[in-house]
């Protein structure tokens, strides 16, 4: 079988899908970081609560609790990661190995897809997955530099470094947030994109459900009108 034969089951309507897919991908994620400002994203009005957090950490007598916070947002990071490692490992394993789909997909489709489409689509999949695992990563290990500077931030609040550090100590944490954030949006398009197995239409309904639950969550719930209640800009 030739290359054009094997990506003769590749129609215009997988490459919509696809190119729609990134798109959606990339512009959900700059709006949610460029929110207009009569309307602010969780993700920004979380990021004036970080700025706040780092004020009360300059005066609190005890450090425990902060700390404490810090290491569980670390946590939270590394079981992402660790996530995204074995969902990876899982792809390309399937890689290997996709007769038990191909003979899935003929069930529903009643076609005989070669090999290498689906391969391809396992590897759209992985692409996202590989983007959000090295956005974990990175966002553990900022978090880690915010450990180390929100730990030189002097105990004398009248220490003309205490305050200054610790808006450092903030402005990293809003940066390893972001990048966390960018993880967790990256695995929402992964998830989405399994739904390509079941064609280009299935894809595109999965994209407009992807980006509905984004939008809802940073832009339409619950939290997000608890968080404007008490925000000061």
């Amino acid at each position: 079988m030739t290359i054009s034969e094997q990506f003769a089951p590749f129609t215009p309507s997988d490459a919509t899908a696809v190119a729609l897919l990134l798109l959606a991908w990339f512009a959900i994620g700059w709006r949610i970081e460029n929110p207009s400002p009569r309307r602010p994203s969780v993700s920004q009005l979380m990021a004036r609560y970080r700025r706040d957090w780092m004020v009360q950490f300059v005066t609190r007598q005890h450090r425990i609790f902060d700390s404490s916070t810090l290491s569980n947002l670390r946590q939270g990071t590394s079981f992402f990661a660790s996530a995204c490692m074995i969902a990876i490992g899982g792809g390309l394993a399937l890689m290997g190995n996709t007769d038990r789909l191909s003979g899935v997909a003929a069930d529903l489709t009643a076609t005989d897809t070669p090999a290498l489409v689906w391969e391809i689509k396992i590897l759209l999949i992985i692409g996202f997955l590989a983007h959000a695992f090295l956005a974990f990563v990175w966002s553990h290990r900022l978090f880690g530099y915010c450990a180390v500077v929100m730990a030189s931030v002097p105990n004398d609040i009248e220490d003309p470094v205490a305050f200054p550090r610790a808006a450092q100590a903030g402005e990293i944490n809003i940066t390893a947030a972001r990048s966390f954030n960018r993880g967790l949006r990256s695995v929402y398009f992964a998830l989405g994109s399994l739904a390509w197995f079941a064609g280009p239409i299935s894809l595109f309904v999965a994209i407009c459900v992807t980006l509905m639950v984004l939008w809802r969550r940073e832009f339409a719930s619950h939290s997000r009108a608890v968080l404007l209640q008490g925000d000061t800009p």
